[in-house]
């Protein structure tokens, strides 16, 4: 596999979340123009955003979380000397994990329920479990780029992640 495939992969969160944000751009302003200046509303507009939120805020999540700008508290853990600095970090993850593994479950299940159920958007006929197939992806995004953030800020792999500080 070449570098720059590697490169998307990596970043995959990142392209789905810039390109959502970027359609619900142009697709928001475009039912303002069409609202207020043609008098001519976009019914499937809402559907619309509303998958692009949902991915947008999910896709986006991994990729604030892989480049560390998620809200995180670390003035006490950074003045904390080594050892007890590395045994905070291994609970971090651990606990961080656990909370993954659990948004990871519940959301397949809400997936396989949404699915099942059929239930669709009513104007789009979007399935919302396609929708909200943004969740578990994303949570297994989060837990692989967290992982290799973890064991390489311990120095058991070296990692180079595009868009990090790792």
């Amino acid at each position: 596999m070449s570098a720059k495939v590697k490169k998307y992969i990596i970043n995959l969160d990142l392209i789905i979340s810039g390109v959502t944000l970027t359609i619900l751009i142009a697709v928001s302003f475009a039912g303002v123009l069409m609202r207020y200046f043609f008098n001519n509303p976009i019914t499937w507009l809402e559907e619309f955003q509303l998958w692009c939120f949902v991915w947008l805020a999910f896709f986006g999540a991994g990729a604030a979380f892989r480049s560390g700008s998620h809200v995180a508290i670390e003035v006490v853990v950074d003045r904390l000397p080594s050892v007890p600095k590395k045994i905070v970090e291994c609970i971090g993850y651990l606990v961080t994990m656990a909370v993954f593994v659990y948004f990871l479950i519940y959301g397949t299940k809400l997936v396989q329920q949404l699915y099942f159920s059929g239930r669709m958007t009513n104007i789009l006929k979007i399935p919302y479990s396609l929708i909200y197939s943004a969740l578990p992806i994303s949570c297994i995004l989060m837990m692989i780029n967290y992982t290799v953030i973890t064991l390489s800020g311990f120095g058991i792999i070296k990692a180079e992640i595009e868009g990090g500080d790792n």
